[in-house]
């Protein structure tokens, strides 16, 4: 993929001879252009998909060295597919423009993130790179389905809860889970038990997911671990409940 772009600090190219009476120099069509690398379209994808990164989530994911991702996300704005700035206390973030969501196919509303959503938009993406990390992940060969996909796919008189991710495992004879789809649930801050039950028992019946993943912050655990034990033990048995990875809260200090 090429994008054209103006780069100011391109070296000039040497002038080609100019025909008789010819007033300016020939130019190549893919001068200045910039080249997208895999890596590139990966995270242009991964910010589309989750409304925005923080830049030590989006090294984490693209397995660069923190330092590197400025001059890439900088490629990313110059050809017009992305907007960068500092939302609030951390990183920075990175997030698609209009552009950007055309050229990636997503088609979502390109939008700044919400500040009081960053801290469940982070929890979120640290939640998906952390079970990326695991053996099942790489054995199983899963896919994530993220809530903007989800709430896009669902049909305008859609009613219930949309969770926070799906996990689709393909239906491979030696895979770990063949055929299952679990709901991800990011928690933070504790809300009423009748809320968490209804929501609980919503993605579980009628059988909705195979397991429903539950990774909460310690502030929120003690509410969900009662939503769960509330259940009719064939339901609860589908319950996973987890702490939240530690990126989740804020970048990780360097080992």
């Amino acid at each position: 993929m090429t994008v054209r772009a103006h780069d100011p600090l391109a070296a000039p190219r040497p002038p080609r001879r100019a025909a008789a009476g010819a007033g300016r120099l020939s130019r190549r069509g893919d001068a200045g252009a910039i080249r997208l690398s895999q890596r590139d379209i990966d995270g242009l994808l991964l910010c589309g998909e989750h409304y925005g990164a923080p830049y030590d989530l989006l090294a984490a994911a693209l397995r660069v060295r923190p330092d590197r991702v400025p001059s890439m996300v900088g490629r990313w704005r110059r050809t017009g597919y992305a907007a960068a700035g500092r939302l609030g206390p951390g990183p920075g973030w990175c997030w698609l423009t209009r552009d950007g969501m055309t050229a990636t196919g997503l088609g979502f509303p390109a939008t700044r993130p919400a500040l009081g959503r960053l801290a469940h938009i982070r929890a979120v993406l640290a939640a998906r790179l952390w079970i990326q990390a695991s053996p099942a992940w790489r054995d199983g060969r899963p896919w994530w389905q993220s809530e903007r996909r989800l709430r896009a796919a669902r049909p305008p008189q859609g009613t219930g809860h949309v969770p926070d991710a799906e996990i689709h495992w393909p239906s491979l004879e030696d895979g770990p889970y063949p055929g299952q789809v679990w709901a991800i649930e990011a928690e933070l801050t504790p809300k009423q038990l009748t809320r968490t039950f209804g929501i609980m028992s919503g993605l579980l019946f009628p059988l909705r997911y195979a397991q429903v993943i539950y990774l909460t912050a310690p502030a929120a655990r003690a509410v969900v671990t009662r939503a769960a034990a509330g259940l009719p033990p064939a339901e609860r048995a589908h319950v996973v409940i987890r702490d939240l990875p530690a990126a989740a809260f804020g970048p990780e200090p360097d080992p």
